[in-house]
C-alpha cells in the first residue's frame, strides 16, 4: 500500500535512503527554527489484533496497555528476562487492534520474537509497515500547528492521539507530532503540510529526536540498557510503569528503581566525528572499562554531530568522558529539556 507513497517522495527529492531531499545543513536549520514535515521510512508497524491483545501486550511491555484509549498512545520497551532492552515502542489502538511503531531494521526479529509468547492467546500478529504512511511533524516552537494539523491536533496532550480524515494525529512532546496516515492520502495530505513546513529527511528528525532526549533502540544497542539507563521511567520519557505487574524482566527494573542509585543515565551531547550507535566511552575514573555507550547521534545544525549517551553520572559530573578509548574524542555535554534525577 505504501509503494505509491514511496515513489511519490522519491519524485519529490526524497533520497533513495530517507536521509534528505535536497540538503542536510538547509534541513538541520529548518528543524531548528522552522516547521518541518518528515517522511518516517526508517519506522515501521506491527499489528496485533484478537480478542487476547490487550493481556497480550499488557504482560510483554513496561508500559500500562489495559489503560491506552482510543484517546492516547504509550511508549515502552521490551525486555529480556534479565531487564535488557530489546525494542522501544510506540504503542496505540487501531480500532480493536494495536500498533505497534519501531524501527524497520530490529522489526522482523521484534516480530518473531512477539511470537514466540503468543502460545495459546487468541492474538494475531502482523507486519503492518505497509499499512500506514508516517510523518513526523515539528513547529520547534516558532509556529503554532493547528493550521496545519487542526485544533484538535494542535491541543493535545503529550501522547494524545486525535483522529483526522486521513488516519491519526499523535502528539509526541511540546513541539514533535506523529502522522500515521492512509498512505493514499499521505499523497494528497503532504503538500498541505508543506504550505506550513519544510520537508526533511531522516537526518534532521533523528537531530530532533536527540534535542528532545527521546531514546531509540536499534540492532547495535539491543541488550545493551534497562529502561532507567534511557531515562524512561522519568515523566518526561515516560515508558515505565511501576504499578502494572509483572512482564519479562520486571524484577530487574523494579530492583534498579527501589533497591539503589541508577548508576547511569542519558545525557545529550555535541562531538566533532560521527559516533555508532553502541560505541563505547571511556572516562579517566574507569581506565580501560568503559563507562557507557553512544544510544544515537545525528549531524547537528551547530555543526558536527549531536548525541544521546548512556554514561555513568559519577563520569559526567568529573566532565571528562571520551569516545571510542580513554583517549578519544571528549564529549561536550548540552542539556536536555528535562531534569535526569
Amino acid at each position: 500500500m505504501t509503494q505509491d507513497w514511496n515513489s511519490f517522495l522519491a519524485a519529490q527529492g526524497l533520497a533513495a535512503d530517507g536521509s534528505r531531499f535536497d540538503g542536510t545543513s538547509e534541513e538541520l536549520l529548518a528543524a531548528r527554527d522552522h516547521a518541518v514535515a518528515a517522511p518516517l521510512t526508517d519506522m515501521g508497524l506491527i499489528r496485533v489484533s484478537g480478542v487476547d491483545s490487550t493481556t497480550f501486550l499488557h504482560n510483554l511491555v513496561t508500559n500500562d496497555i489495559n489503560g491506552i484509549t482510543p484517546a492516547d498512545a504509550r511508549f515502552a520497551g521490551l525486555c529480556t528476562a534479565k531487564g535488557r532492552l530489546l525494542a522501544l515502542l510506540l504503542i496505540w489502538r487501531d480500532g480493536d487492534d494495536f500498533l505497534l511503531m519501531l524501527p524497520r531494521e530490529i522489526l522482523s526479529p521484534i516480530l518473531k520474537k512477539l511470537s514466540m509468547y503468543v502460545l495459546r492467546s487468541k492474538v494475531k500478529l502482523s507486519d503492518a509497515t505497509a499499512e500506514r504512511a508516517l510523518i513526523g511533524y515539528s513547529t520547534a516552537g516558532a509556529v503554532s500547528p493547528a493550521p496545519t494539523l487542526g485544533d484538535a491536533a494542535a491541543k493535545l496532550p503529550r501522547f494524545g492521539v486525535a483522529a483526522t480524515e486521513e488516519g491519526l494525529a499523535i502528539r509526541l512532546d511540546d513541539t514533535r507530532w506523529l502522522l500515521a496516515l492512509d498512505p493514499a492520502a499521505a499523497v494528497s495530505r503532504w503538500p498541505k503540510l508543506l504550505a506550513a513546513a519544510k520537508p526533511v529527511g531522516l537526518v534532521a528528525w533523528q537531530w530532533l529526536e536527540i534535542a528532545a532526549g527521546q531514546p531509540r533502540v536499534l540492532a547495535a544497542t539491543q541488550e545493551a540498557f534497562v529502561p532507567q539507563m534511557l531515562n524512561m521511567e522519568l515523566p518526561a520519557v515516560a515508558g515505565v510503569s511501576f504499578s502494572k505487574g509483572c512482564y519479562p524482566g520486571q524484577e530487574i527494573v523494579a530492583r534498579t528503581q527501589y533497591l539503589g542509585k541508577v548508576k547511569r543515565r542519558t545525557y545529550r551531547a555535541r562531538l566533532g566525528a560521527a559516533p555508532s550507535p553502541g560505541t563505547h566511552v571511556y572516562a579517566p575514573e574507569t581506565g580501560d572499562q568503559h563507562c557507557g555507550a553512544i544510544v544515537s547521534a545525528a549531524p547537528s545544525p551547530a555543526g558536527g554531530f549531536e548525541c544521546l549517551g548512556c554514561v555513568q553520572s559519577v563520569a559526567v559530573e568529573a566532565g571528562e568522558v571520551h569516545v571510542g578509548s580513554v583517549s578519544g574524542e571528549r564529549l561536550e555535554f548540552l542539556p536536555l529539556p528535562y531534569e535526569i534525577a
